[in-house]
């Protein structure tokens, strides 16, 4: 029984994502992903992996970008159907213009965390500076930063 349950939610979860094109039996429907193939991306690849896909007569191409921040791009210039996004992002694209929609949810909590290695000693964000701090995806975790080590007076010229 939970087998079944995990499948149909599986199924159910992908194919909102890539029904949501109003795709019929047979199309071919092109779906960028953010980045290289991550567990954000599980409910895809796993209806990919189980056939889930091939069940309902879709054919769906998933390809990973060169550079992450040319999917929705694509999509808004009509050379994918869709692409995945960060939530955050997709305010923004539309702020600048592009024609994109929401139209479901992989994940629902954000996945953004700040973590330090435990022998570190770090124990609150004051803790950060004269260190190095990296992040992966520009635009958006820069300005959470900016607001967090401005809580603690401190800029990006501390870290």
């Amino acid at each position: 029984m939970k087998k079944f349950f995990a499948k149909k939610l599986l199924t159910v979860g992908a194919l909102s994502l890539v029904m949501s094109t109003q795709a019929f039996a047979e199309d071919k429907i092109t779906l960028l992903l953010d980045w290289f193939i991550n567990p954000d991306h599980a409910p895809i690849i796993i209806a990919e992996k189980k056939g889930y896909f091939k069940e309902q007569d879709l054919k769906v191409d998933i390809q990973e970008p060169a550079d992450p921040s040319m999917p929705p791009k694509l999509v808004a210039a009509g050379k994918a159907d869709m692409a995945v996004t960060y939530q955050p992002q997709l305010h923004m694209q539309i702020d600048e213009g592009l024609p994109l929609t929401r139209v479901s949810t992989l994940v629902a909590t954000p996945l953004n965390t700040l973590v330090t290695l435990k022998s570190s000693n770090i124990t609150s964000i004051a803790d950060l500076k004269g260190k190095k701090i990296g992040f992966s995806v520009g635009g958006f975790e820069d300005i959470l930063l900016k607001v967090m080590l401005k809580k603690y007076d401190l800029t990006f010229d501390d870290v």
